[in-house]
């Protein structure tokens, strides 16, 4: 199998595998905040509080999270996905299409989120085209009014009602 057809099927999967969906933010060398949308994101450790997410090394703010020393992981909420999109985009000024507050911190928070992990940084790896960074929480915030967003075949919003729905049970 050659790599290209290797890397659309390794694409195929992952693209099928549902996940959430985060925002992850910090600010660079002159305090202006800098955000982008992140799925690869995971837990790591409950003692200390770990997780971690992994950055494209073509990413403009690469720099800015790699050594700033600290990032905010947004748990987008269902009907977040505008301001998903944003983040997502090229637009330069993505913090002007929503309201946000600088924490005590230092970390851009970004309002409506299911939830929040500020974290300073723990570790960064190179791991082929991206870094993938652990941070070590320091502060949580959850809105538990909402429910989070769900990512599954390039496709996102909020988690159908079906989900819930109970099922037959399993004899």
């Amino acid at each position: 199998m050659e790599k290209v057809e290797r890397q659309d099927l390794f694409k195929q999967i992952m693209g099928n595998y549902p996940t959430g969906v985060t925002i992850v933010t910090t600010t660079d060398e002159d305090g202006k905040p800098v955000g982008l949308t992140v799925n690869s994101f995971a837990s790591v450790s409950l003692d200390p509080l770990m997780l971690l997410w992994s950055i494209d090394h073509r990413v403009s703010s690469l720099k800015a999270f790699t050594e700033g020393g600290k990032f905010a992981v947004h748990v987008l909420a269902g009907e977040q996905q505008d301001l998903c999109k944003t983040f997502a985009s090229k637009v330069e000024d993505r913090f002007a299409a929503c309201e946000w507050t600088l924490s005590e911190n230092g970390l851009p928070i970004i309002d409506g989120a299911f939830g929040v992990f500020e974290c300073k940084t723990f570790k960064a790896i190179e791991a082929g085209d991206h870094t993938v960074l652990i941070g070590e929480v320091t502060d949580i915030q959850i809105d538990q009014e909402k429910d989070p967003m769900l990512y599954h075949r390039r496709v996102f919003g909020p988690i159908p009602e079906e989900f819930y729905t109970p099922k037959q049970p399993i004899a």
